[in-house]
């Protein structure tokens, strides 16, 4: 008689041919490329790792929540000689926050991934691509902001 018990169960629901990125490797494309590009990743990578749809979706919130915190501080802190250095520095602390909130979120899924023993894949291409996307629209939207 098997034992339902013992059955492994981590890979239910899971696509075990798609590889997910590592999660520390999330802050870099936070810290160049901003909110917007930390939470495309984040967002893409719970789907690699088969984070349910509500997890998800705390995702998406926190990267908007992410988003408004760095409107409203170049909405407020901005003067008349445009985004400084201390501005740059506090938008990437906020996107750094940000991921690391969007990590714990993964974090559970991640822990069965590396169980399952398999390869993490390389996030060299999307992350670029993303920290270059990410970055441009988040400066085309405060530039409205500031003008």
């Amino acid at each position: 008689m098997p034992d339902d018990l013992l059955r492994p169960t981590i890979g239910t629901g899971v696509d075990l041919t798609v590889r997910p990125w590592r999660l520390m490797s999330q802050t870099y494309v936070a810290f160049f490329g901003g909110v917007i590009a930390s939470t495309v990743v984040a967002y893409l990578n719970a789907g690699r790792l088969g984070v349910d749809a509500a997890k998800r979706r705390l995702i998406l919130l926190s990267g908007l929540g992410g988003l408004a915190a760095v409107i409203g501080i170049v909405a407020l802190l901005a003067d008349d000689t445009g985004v400084t250095t201390e501005l740059r520095v506090l938008t990437r602390v906020v996107a750094v926050v940000c991921c690391m909130a969007q990590l714990r979120l993964q974090r559970p899924m991640d822990r069965a991934f590396q169980l399952r023993g398999s390869e993490y894949r390389s996030l060299w291409v999307v992350g670029v691509a993303a920290t270059i996307g990410g970055a441009l629209v988040e400066i085309l939207i405060l530039v409205m902001v500031v003008l």
